[in-house]
């Protein structure tokens, strides 16, 4: 914690070491993209019927698309210091694997703020739905790698994992 008085070096901090929400009222509106991706490992036999379209619960990728971006829209009320972001966009993909499903999710905005945590909940929120659409056939699915590949815009500028 800083000392008192003392400025913080992070900046969701007050100057006495609580969380706070950080002010980016004087911040520019700027156009901010990120790219988040995750994936769900599991059985062949799930593979088999996601790419058969034979999931009992229906079309797993239209409605884990639904979910990411409805997630996308609720980031401030699942993030507590998140800020409430005008989405321009958030679009999903989905890539069928030998072993795994990947999701990769795109946010865009302009705004004064990043959108990299509402690409990292979309990407998140689709894997569990394809969980919740799947598990009835494998509940030994492994939600894994929920990573920022790619962040735009803004006064940090341009990151490429």
């Amino acid at each position: 914690m800083p000392a008192k008085g003392k400025s913080p070096s992070w900046s969701h901090l007050d100057a006495c070491g609580k969380a706070r929400m950080v002010d980016v009222g004087e911040k520019p509106v700027t156009a901010r993209e990120a790219v988040a991706r995750a994936s769900v490992t599991m059985k062949p036999g799930t593979i088999a019927a996601i790419r058969r379209g034979r999931v009992a619960k229906g079309d797993v990728f239209t409605v884990a698309k639904t979910a990411a971006i409805l997630a996308a829209k609720r980031v401030d009320e699942l993030i507590p210091l998140c800020h409430s972001l005008p989405l321009d966009s958030v679009d999903v993909r989905f890539e069928v694997k030998r072993d795994r499903v990947q999701v990769t999710a795109c946010a865009r905005t302009h705004s004064r703020t990043g959108v990299e945590m509402e690409a990292l909940t979309a990407a998140a929120v689709a894997c569990l739905t394809l969980y919740d659409m799947c598990k009835s056939m494998d509940r030994s699915m492994l939600i894994g790698g929920l990573c920022l590949l790619e962040k735009k815009g803004g006064r940090s500028g341009h990151y490429l994992r």
